[in-house]
């Protein structure tokens, strides 16, 4: 004898697959198309529009600015005399290191790696003071995110909590580049206004003015190796001269 039909059945049937069907409208599906983390030496905007390429007077082309009458290709090959010319003198060391960065990666130029190193830093600097540990280890090497890593802990520990307002780059410029082997590095000297603070558990100042604009200068050096695919430079050391 075949048993009476329960209605609720169908109910619950329709409330599952209308669930289902929120979820997925909700939190949506991997396509295998979804952005990666945004890199600041990829020659990208956080929109993922592609940034004006630098052009051979080391001046960034605005978007509907009229092209100059006479340009270089904005990769400087190593055939252009001018090819590094505002960021190093011919003859010197630096000069010579940046023939040697060009040749290990032909895609290298001061003037879009200091675009990117600029980038790095405000975001390196932003997301220290909110704890980011995430964006962090992306930027950092495995000795400075641990360093960073080891600071982030204490402080919260302590109970405190730090507030760090990027107002101005004033200067960036590149001090030294080796190109060892397979592996790249380039240092570079920031000049920028900051204003730091630190509060303790009940939001009393314990460190730096939250009102006072301060000038900072570092020394920060960046890697990568030429050799990989991936374009990112790291953050290997940072230095404070006086």
């Amino acid at each position: 004898m075949n048993e009476a039909f329960d209605p609720s059945i169908m109910i619950f049937a329709a409330l599952a697959v209308f669930v289902i069907w929120k979820l997925r409208s909700v939190l949506g599906t991997r396509t295998g198309l979804e952005k990666p983390p945004f890199n600041p030496f990829s020659g990208q905007k956080r929109d993922g529009s592609t940034a004006p390429a630098p052009l051979g007077d080391n001046v960034v082309r605005m978007p509907g600015a009229p092209a100059p009458a006479q340009s270089v290709d904005a990769e400087a090959p190593l055939s252009n005399p001018a090819r590094w010319s505002g960021f190093a003198q011919e003859g010197t060391a630096l000069w010579t290191a940046f023939d040697n960065l060009a040749g290990a990666d032909s895609t290298f130029h001061p003037k879009t790696f200091l675009e990117g190193a600029k980038s790095a830093y405000e975001m390196i600097v932003t997301a220290y003071a909110k704890g980011d540990t995430a964006l962090l280890n992306g930027l950092l090497s495995k000795d400075v995110f641990d360093s960073f890593a080891a600071a982030l802990t204490a402080r919260s520990a302590r109970g405190e909590t730090a507030e760090s307002t990027f107002v101005s780059m004033d200067q960036a410029t590149i001090e030294d580049a080796q190109q060892r082997g397979k592996i790249a590095q380039i240092s570079v000297r920031f000049k920028t206004n900051l204003i730091n603070a630190t509060r303790d558990s009940v939001g009393n100042v314990v460190d730096g003015d939250p009102e006072k604009v301060v000038p900072h200068v570092d020394l920060w050096t960046f890697s990568r190796d030429t050799s990989s695919k991936d374009p990112n430079w790291k953050l290997v050391a940072t230095e404070s001269p006086v």
